[in-house]
C-alpha cells in the first residue's frame, strides 16, 4: 500500500495476508522465475501465472499450493514485463475524505483481502473534504496511470461523481455515486434497523424507543424510517417520537434525560450509533435503571471502542466495512476485466449481540 498524504509519502509492500519488508520478499541471491514456481507446484507455467495473478477458474488448492511455492522461493512477479503484457500497471488509488480512518481503514483492508490475489498495489489519498485536492489527487492518480479507481468517504449519502469522463473504472464505497450508471457498494443500512428491532422484539421488549444523529443526516433518516416501520410491523407503537441529536455520547446523555423527564415507558432504545449507546447506557444506570434489565441496549456500527467501553458490553449493528471494501475492490477488478456492474450494490450487515440486551438473573 502507498499512502498519499499532502507532501508525505509512505511505502509498504501490501498482499493479501498483511504486509512483507523488501528484505522478506528476496529471499534468494537471484530472482525466481515462473517456471520454477510451476515446477516446485507441480503445475504448467501458464497456470501458475493465473494463480499468482488471481486470474482463471482454478481449483482452491491449485492456486494455494502455487501461492506456496512462490513464498518458498520468494518469487517477485515481474511488474513491469506484466504492465506491457497486459496494458496495465496493477495498481488502483483510493481517495477518501475519512482523514481519521473510521471507516476508510477498514474498507482498504477489505479491499486489499481481495486486491493482494492479483498483486494490485493501492494508492490511498486523503481529499480531506476538499474539492480541489480531490480533483488534484484525480488528476495525479490518472497522471500514475492506475487501472481503476476507488472512491469512498465517512458518510453514506449519494454523492456527485468525482469527475466527467474518467478513463478508468471508478467505484463508490459506503458513499454512494448520484448517477445511478456508478457503480456504487453501500451499507444497508435499513436492514440493519429492522435486525435491531427484530432482535429486541426477540428478547420480549415491546416498548421500544429510537434516538439517533441529526435529522438532516442520511443514515439517521434512513435508520429511523426502517426502525418505525419495523416497530409498526409488529403491530407496536414506537415508546416515544424519534428523538434526533449528534452522533455524540453527550447526546446520548442528554437523550436519556429527555426520556426519563418524560416518563416515557421504555424497555428498549435502539441507537443510530454506539456513541450514543453508551451515553445512553451511564445516564439510564446513574437514574438506577439496570441494563438490560430494565431497558435493553442495542448500537450501531459495532466500533470496538465504544461496544467494549460500554457497561454492559453493547449489542450493535455491524455494516461489515471490510466486506464493503472487498466487494467494491472485487466489482473494480471485474471492471477493468471489461464486466462492469452498474448501479447500488446494498450489502447487509449483522448483529452482533452482547450483554446490553442478554439478560440473566443477575442483571434482573
Amino acid at each position: 500500500m502507498r499512502l498519499c498524504q499532502g507532501e508525505v509519502t509512505v511505502l509498504k509492500v501490501g498482499t493479501g495476508n498483511g504486509e512483507e519488508t523488501l528484505g522478506a520478499i528476496q529471499k534468494a541471491d537471484r530472482a525466481a522465475t515462473i517456471s520454477e514456481v510451476a515446477a516446485l507446484a507441480g503445475v504448467s507455467p501458464g497456470t501458475a501465472s493465473k494463480a499468482l495473478n488471481g486470474r482463471g477458474a482454478l481449483r482452491p488448492e491449485t492456486r494455494q499450493r502455487v501461492q506456496a511455492a512462490a513464498e518458498q522461493l520468494g518469487f517477485v512477479a515481474n511488474a513491469a514485463a506484466r504492465s506491457l503484457q497486459a496494458g496495465r500497471t496493477y495498481t488502483v488509488g483510493m481517495i477518501t475524505t475519512d482523514s481519521i480512518g473510521r471507516f476508510s481503514i477498514p474498507l482498504l483492508i477489505g479491499a486489499e483481502d481481495a486486491l493482494g490475489a492479483g498483486q494490485v498495489s493501492v494508492f490511498l489519498c486523503d481529499a480531506r473534504d476538499d474539492p480541489i485536492r480531490e480533483q488534484y489527487y484525480l488528476r495525479t492518480l490518472l497522471g500514475r496511470q492506475v487501472d481503476g479507481i476507488i472512491v469512498t468517504g465517512r458518510r453514506t449519502q449519494a454523492r456527485p461523481p468525482i469527475g466527467a469522463a474518467v478513463p478508468v473504472p471508478v467505484v463508490y464505497a459506503f458513499i454512494s455515486s448520484a448517477d445511478p450508471r456508478d457503480c456504487s457498494v453501500v451499507p444497508d443500512e435499513a436492514d440493519g434497523a429492522r435486525r435491531a428491532v427484530e432482535h429486541l422484539l426477540a428478547v420480549g421488549r415491546r416498548r421500544i424507543a429510537h434516538v439517533t444523529g441529526p435529522e438532516h443526516h442520511h443514515s439517521a433518516t434512513i435508520r429511523a424510517d426502517a426502525t418505525l416501520k419495523s416497530i409498526a410491523t409488529a403491530g407496536l407503537e414506537p415508546a416515544a417520537p424519534v428523538l434526533f441529536g449528534e452522533w455524540s455520547e453527550a447526546w446520548g446523555r442528554q437523550a436519556a434525560g429527555i426520556l426519563l423527564s418524560t416518563g416515557a415507558e421504555v424497555d428498549a432504545v435502539f441507537c443510530g450509533s454506539d456513541q450514543i449507546a453508551r451515553g445512553l447506557a451511564e445516564t439510564f444506570q446513574e437514574a438506577g435503571r439496570s441494563i438490560p434489565g430494565d431497558v435493553a441496549l442495542v448500537g450501531f456500527d459495532n466500533w470496538d471502542i465504544m461496544v467494549d467501553g460500554c457497561r454492559p458490553a453493547l449489542t450493535s449493528i455491524d455494516m461489515d466495512l471490510e466486506g464493503i471494501g472487498r466487494t467494491a475492490a472485487e466489482l473494480l477488478l471485474a471492471a477493468i476485466n471489461g464486466n462492469p456492474a452498474h448501479g447500488r450494490h446494498a450489502l447487509p450487515g449483522r448483529l452482533i449481540p452482547r450483554a446490553s440486551t442478554a439478560v440473566t438473573s443477575k442483571n434482573l
